[in-house]
């Protein structure tokens, strides 16, 4: 059975950094696309980064060269590190998984599987 298992969100001042990570169970880490989506209050759930099967990682515009995705294949963990944050970062982060080959990138509905989330918070 797969399962999803985020932690490391938190509240952190404006140019702070967090690092999301994502346990993955039940599966090999490598046979899958895995995905970062947020959403915050009021607001549909956006993409954040992704990386396919071949390791080949995307990140939205909006965290472009501020966000990096990365991946532990012994240990199952796809990581999120965030610097530079922002106050318009702040949302629940969700860790999505999905079998489907050839990987779609940044649709959320394309992903099967999904974590509880973590709550990222941003002050000014």
């Amino acid at each position: 059975q797969v399962q999803l298992v985020e932690s490391g969100g938190g509240s952190v001042q404006a140019g702070g950094s967090l690092r999301l990570s994502c346990a993955a169970y039940g599966y090999a880490l490598r046979t899958f696309c895995m995905g970062w989506f947020r959403q915050a209050p009021g607001k549909e759930r956006e993409f954040v980064s992704s990386i396919t099967t071949d390791g080949t990682t995307t990140a939205a515009d909006s965290v472009k060269g501020r966000f990096t995705l990365s991946q532990d294949y012994a240990k199952k963990i796809v990581y999120l590190q965030m610097n530079t944050l922002k106050p318009e970062d702040t949302a629940m982060y969700y860790c999505a998984a999905d079998r489907t080959i050839p990987c779609v990138v940044g649709d959320p509905e394309q992903y099967k599987y999904w974590g509880q989330g973590t709550q990222v918070t941003v002050s000014s």
